[in-house]
């Protein structure tokens, strides 16, 4: 059958319309639960977290049904970030992990996400298996081997413990303003706690949830909000998390916003310098910018690409041994602490790096002059993707043709949403709008079309 439902980070898509309904949710769970099943489930456990997205308790309840009908148990977190369910499904031993979140997405959307026993994602053929599943009849359990569900209570103070764990040991934030915005989401309770408790002064934003304002005007995809609340506050920092709090932007005490290649590029180098970099790698994508590459390169730093989607970072991470990688979008992936990205996590390390060096946020922040770079993003209806246009083919050949020898060209379809993406890269700021424009006018003309 092949992955037609799955995309970059599990199901994804607008509330109650296909394939985000509670019918399917069912379905998955169902599915999920006799994959599992037949892997001969050590526990039959399952742990399902969610974000704050008023969606999220019908989809959570029609997981649970599914799962259960099949034999499986549902410990029901409520809202935590997604990388608590990567931890709490290995250290409660279940069998598979679910969070419900569309990550940095609008309120109205929604996703399914799928953990291993191992609190890994699960690979793209572990997703079509599943997929196969659900076209064919669903076995169900016997009455007196249907499964339970309950609420645990503790899962949010285990996943706190844990972050503040990854912290050096002795080390405290006391004197350290912290602005810090949950983007209205996940971490609402999490990461203002995990910083208090540290000894930072915590000023929290984006805390105030009501089931809709998630991701609005604020978090990582809002980071003004933030930038303001700094330079308000006379913060040291600001730290912002998206709607699943598994990326992170980072805010200097002068409101100037930093993306995740520049925290990449500081931990690979300071890993690197302390021989704690496994591989001497970084594991990014295609869309980490080129002086990120140029950087590492000048320290004997490898930067190793693979397509956009922090699973396959993390897949190339896991077959390659190495330990750190992410995208610069803000997945900050550190397997000495975490299976998939954490957004607080990564925001400790760089706070520990600061209070190590001595440093400001600017300072610390600036690891290297970034090549200009442009993204622009077009949204485009069903049917039939406009990159398959001639006419926009054509205008792909001929910016590679301008760029060649200048610069790079990138162009993809999200994963997540019904975008076309257009990056480039170039030295030159003219010749750089140029390309983009030209291209992006074309998949603007082929999508109307």
């Amino acid at each position: 059958m092949g992955r037609t439902l799955f995309g970059t980070d599990g199901v994804r898509g607008e509330a109650n319309k296909y394939p985000m309904t509670a019918e399917m949710a069912l379905r998955l769970g169902a599915a999920v639960g006799n994959y599992f099943g037949r892997q001969k489930a050590r526990s039959k456990r399952v742990v399902i977290g969610k974000d704050t997205r008023q969606s999220g308790y019908m989809f959570e309840y029609a997981l649970t049904a599914g799962l259960t009908s099949t034999g499986m148990n549902a410990l029901l977190l409520g809202p935590v970030p997604t990388p608590a369910v990567g931890l709490l499904t290995t250290s409660m031993r279940a069998d598979l992990g679910i969070m419900v979140s569309a990550s940095h997405n609008k309120f109205k959307d929604n996703g399914i996400k799928f953990f291993g026993p191992d609190g890994y994602k699960l690979s793209d053929q572990v997703e079509e298996d599943i997929e196969d599943l659900l076209v064919q009849d669903i076995s169900l359990a016997e009455v007196k081997e249907i499964g339970r569900a309950q609420r645990v209570d503790d899962g949010l103070f285990r996943y706190v413990e844990r972050v503040k764990s990854t912290f050096p040991q002795g080390m405290r934030l006391d004197g350290i303003k912290v602005v810090v915005d949950c983007a209205n989401g996940a971490a609402y309770r999490a990461a203002p706690e995990a910083l208090w408790e540290l000894g930072a002064e915590v000023i929290s934003i984006g805390v105030h949830p009501n089931g809709k304002n998630i991701n609005e005007g604020c978090g990582s995809t809002h980071p003004e909000c933030a930038a303001k609340a700094v330079l308000e506050h006379g913060a040291d920092v600001g730290l912002c998390l998206d709607g699943d709090a598994d990326r992170l932007i980072l805010i200097d005490e002068k409101g100037q916003i930093g993306d995740g290649d520049q925290l990449m590029g500081l931990l690979a180098s300071r890993w690197a310098s302390e021989q704690k970099l496994a591989g001497g790698a970084l594991v990014s994508t295609v869309m980490s910018n080129l002086g990120l590459e140029r950087f590492l390169n000048s320290q004997s730093i490898a930067l190793l690409r693979t397509q956009v989607g922090d699973r396959y970072v993390v897949e190339q991470m896991r077959e390659g041994g190495f330990n750190l990688g992410g995208e610069q979008s803000g997945h900050i992936v550190m397997t000495d602490f975490a299976t998939t990205g954490d957004g607080l996590i990564a925001g400790l390390q760089f706070l520990s790096e600061m209070m190590r060096t001595g440093r400001p946020a600017s300072e610390t922040l600036n690891v290297f002059t970034p090549i200009p770079q442009l993204l622009k993003n077009v949204r485009y209806g069903e049917g039939q993707s406009p990159l398959d246009a001639p006419s926009v083919q054509k205008a792909i050949e001929a910016a590679e043709q301008q760029l060649q020898g200048q610069g790079r060209l990138l162009i993809r379809k999200s994963g997540t949403e019904p975008l076309i993406r257009v990056m480039a890269e170039c030295e030159s700021d003219t010749l750089l709008t140029e390309v983009v424009d030209g291209v992006v006018d074309a998949v603007v003309e082929a999508s109307a079309a």
